[in-house]
């Protein structure tokens, strides 16, 4: 029989790998250019005379990260 606390660890493990998963999966680097393009924008609409570059800024860096994952896959597929 396992314990309250071994139980609690467990489903705890169990909840942060689930998130894990579903947040990181299989490409980190994408994970990361979200948090960064999200930060990115964030601070540039603090100011309410940045909205116009927060505005570009945001489908820019998508753009881009989504170009530079693609470009990361499709040089590991050749090797």
């Amino acid at each position: 029989m396992e314990t309250k606390s071994a139980l609690l660890v467990r489903l705890l493990k169990g909840f942060a790998m689930f998130w894990w998963d579903f947040l990181v999966g299989d490409t980190p680097e994408l994970f990361v250019a979200v948090v960064l393009t999200i930060g990115v924008v964030a601070l540039l609409s603090l100011d309410g005379h940045f909205n116009a570059a927060a505005a570009i800024s945001l489908p820019t860096l998508a753009v881009s990260a989504l170009a530079l994952s693609l470009w990361r896959a499709s040089r590991a597929a050749r090797k």
